[in-house]
């Protein structure tokens, strides 16, 4: 497997004070390439980067491992086999507690900063709300991150140096997947708490914004898979998918985004944060779930209805 550091540039000048986030990650992002592109599936996992500098830990009330409780720990780990498979997997390594992708490019809360944010910012998404946009407030039970209110020229510079070189490349994997197969299907990988307020808790949520970001068939093999594995699954609840999905789907174009909700006790302990002795055999079905729907899309790409279901 080739893979190369994500780099890039923000699309618009620096702001005056930024710091240059991304190089206190070394690499901030990174897409580990097959041998040979074989696929139209591209992963990513943009939540389970693990990398906290001491700039960030020293800037927060939390502990580092408080601060892990809002990662989606080892995912990318648990997809990589994936990559033998012909496809490429697009991992963070900056936290998601520092920046989240999966949000708008300008969610932030106007109680985190000293100062007033520009008038382009949406300061009244839910997400925002909940302390958890762009650059999140809280972690865990809604847990401050920060000690002090941030400078808006920090936060808009992560935005400048992380989160839109992340985009800039994540599309270009899914335009290239488009060029070369015809359509793409981003599985968007993410973990989610066992213990939720929905009854018996899922093994596996797949969200496809309502049936808006995916063909069905598509995502109904994902779940006829899962569920002949053995495993409970439910489908946008409680999780529909997040910007990712909602950006990048767009079916009538031939893009297929699917986020994909693995349960943390199925491969790891919460408390400890460590893998359990069932890591193996989830990384081996999840290949086996990918390796099936490969074989799918290799039968049904050259037909046109699969863009336009």
């Amino acid at each position: 497997m080739r893979q190369f550091s994500g780099e890039g540039r923000p699309a618009d000048p620096p702001h005056s004070g930024e710091r240059g986030d991304a190089a206190l990650f070394t690499p901030p992002f990174e897409v580990i390439e097959p041998a040979r592109l074989l696929s139209p599936l591209v992963f990513n996992s943009p939540h389970s980067g693990a990398a906290y500098p001491k700039a960030f830990l020293d800037a927060s009330r939390l502990d580092a491992l408080t601060l892990r409780r809002s990662e989606d720990a080892f995912v990318d780990e648990l997809y990589l086999r994936c990559v033998d498979l012909g496809a490429p997997l697009m991992r963070a390594h900056f936290p998601r507690a520092f920046l989240d992708v999966n949000r708008e490019p300008f969610e932030l809360d106007p109680q985190m900063f000293a100062g007033r944010l520009p008038g382009f910012v949406n300061v009244r998404s839910l997400r925002v709300a909940g302390g958890l946009g762009t650059i999140p407030r809280v972690v865990g039970d809604a847990q401050p991150i920060y000690k002090a209110p941030m400078r808006v020229d920090e936060g808009l510079g992560r935005i400048a140096t992380l989160y839109r070189p992340y985009h800039a490349q994540l599309g270009a994997l899914v335009d290239r997947a488009v060029k070369n197969f015809g359509l793409a299907v981003l599985i968007d990988c993410h973990s989610m708490p066992s213990h939720l307020n929905e009854g018996v808790a899922p093994d596996f949520v797949l969200g496809d914004r309502f049936g808006v970001s995916a063909a069905a068939s598509i995502v109904d093999a994902m779940e006829t898979w899962l569920r002949g594995a053995g495993y409970f699954v439910r489908r946008n609840k409680p999780y529909a998918g997040g910007f990712i999905t909602e950006h990048y789907g767009a079916p009538n174009r031939g893009i297929h985004a699917i986020q994909i909700e693995i349960s943390r006790n199925l491969y790891m302990d919460e408390g400890k944060m460590a893998k359990k002795p069932e890591w193996t055999q989830v990384c081996d079905n999840l290949y086996r779930l990918a390796s099936a729907i490969s074989r799918q899309l290799d039968i049904a790409s050259s037909r046109p209805a699969l863009a336009a279901e």
